[in-house]
């Protein structure tokens, strides 16, 4: 079993400690049961962000379901997410869809319904959301002229190079417009300044044995 390190003590191949960070992440994910996928299913590959099918009777393991997806390392070994519309395909009941938060009389408790549906989308490989994990760097709520607002949501990766960008971006704008009174929403990766592991929250720290 790998050791869990402590927050600063990253390799130096390592200076944003996103390796530790996955490392640590994997330590605490409980592979449950082997499932056989009882249709054909479509899935993108982590973290390339491929789009690929996994055929009828493909056996996966669910290594995380959080924010309405599903981790799952198929038979040949690849790491996968299914979405929840294909929850079914693993035994599973499909999640309901979202429905808007109940309209609020301020700006500000607005703003705060948009975080809180920010905290429902999760990077695929750490079971924790993308708000505690330090990848949303900037949230701005936009009057229109027509009326309602337009959220404005700047996130960046764990690693430059992870493939997962669009596919998250997709999941923040599905959950941001959920929340009553937001006309549009705007997503941008943002890759300056890069993430390190000291922009997570105490919580996120906690919760991947950090601290």
């Amino acid at each position: 079993m790998n050791k869990i390190v402590q927050l600063g003590q990253v390799p130096a191949g390592d200076p944003s400690g996103a390796a530790e960070v996955k490392r640590n992440a994997s330590e605490l994910i409980k592979a449950k049961e082997l499932v056989t996928l009882n249709r054909e299913c479509d899935a993108i590959q982590i973290p390339s962000g491929e789009k690929m099918m996994l055929p009828a009777g493909t056996k996966v393991r669910i290594m995380q379901s959080l924010g309405g997806t599903y981790t799952v390392t198929t038979n040949l070994g690849s790491m996968v997410r299914i979405a929840a519309q294909d929850a079914d395909a693993l035994g599973l009941e499909t999640p309901p869809e979202a429905t808007p938060e109940p309209s609020v009389a301020g700006e500000e408790d607005t703003e705060k319904l948009v975080w809180k549906q920010l905290k429902t989308c999760f990077d695929p490989e750490i079971p924790v959301n993308i708000v505690d994990l330090g990848l949303v760097y900037d949230c701005q709520l936009v009057p229109l002229p027509e009326g309602g607002k337009k959220a404005e949501v700047k996130f960046t990766l764990t690693a430059p190079g992870c493939g997962m960008g669009d596919v998250l971006k997709k999941d923040i704008e599905h959950k941001v417009l959920s929340v009553l009174g937001i006309q549009e929403v705007e997503v941008e990766v943002v890759l300056d300044p890069p993430w390190d592991a000291s922009k997570m929250s105490e919580a996120a720290k906690l919760q991947l044995g950090m601290l």
